[in-house]
Order: C-alpha cells, then sequence, then structure tokens
C-alpha cells in the first residue's frame, strides 16, 4: 500500500515564481495519482509596474545581483521576468549589458 501524498509540502513557495500557478492533477503510467503545477509562462517584457537599469559588470552573478538591488538572492527569478529571459545565464551573458531591476516585489519597496 501507497503512503498517501500531503500535497501541502509540494505547494510552492508563497515568494517564488510558480505561487500563483494553477495545480492540476492527473495518473502516472501505472494509474497513481499525481499533483503536477501547470506551465508557467514568462510575463511580457511590460510586466514590472517599475524598474531601474543597471549594467552588468564582467563577473557579475545573478545571485548577487538579485542580493545587491532586491534584497534577496533567490529572487533573481523577477530580474529574469523583467528581461523576458528563459536562462538565468543569458540576463548576464553580456557585460555592459542594460539590465532591468524590478523596484517592487509583491507590491513592497525592495
Amino acid at each position: 500500500m501507497m503512503n498517501p501524498i500531503d500535497y501541502d509540502l509540494l505547494a510552492p513557495a508563497p515568494d517564488g515564481r510558480y505561487q500563483n500557478i494553477e495545480q492540476a492533477d492527473g495518473t502516472d503510467a501505472s494509474g497513481r495519482p499525481i499533483r503536477y503545477l501547470r506551465r508557467r509562462f514568462l510575463p511580457g517584457a511590460e510586466a514590472p509596474d517599475a524598474t531601474v537599469e543597471i549594467s552588468v559588470e564582467e563577473g557579475d552573478r545573478l545571485d548577487l545581483v538579485a542580493m545587491r538591488t532586491l534584497g534577496d538572492p533567490e529572487q533573481y527569478w523577477r530580474i529574469c521576468d523583467a528581461n523576458s529571459a528563459m536562462r538565468p545565464t543569458d540576463v548576464i551573458a553580456q557585460p555592459g549589458r542594460r539590465l532591468k531591476i524590478p523596484t517592487t516585489l509583491s507590491g513592497q519597496e525592495p
């Protein structure tokens, strides 16, 4: 007999990129129930209400940029979204590139 899955443990973090993504239920090939998150699409480039811009410098890391600008390295995905980037490495690959940095996090100033 299989142990029941505690789906509350699988819930997205309240400040994470999947916080507003709908969950769905299905079954795998053996008939076992599974819960998954529906696909997340990048928001449009106009999505952040307010942004500032910074220049990428040689050796920048996205987590450090997020820490320096947003106060939390795990919020790097907000920078990716503001710049319509699927891969975090694309955002900082080119020194001199201007990055949009969102100035609000869930309606609050960083």
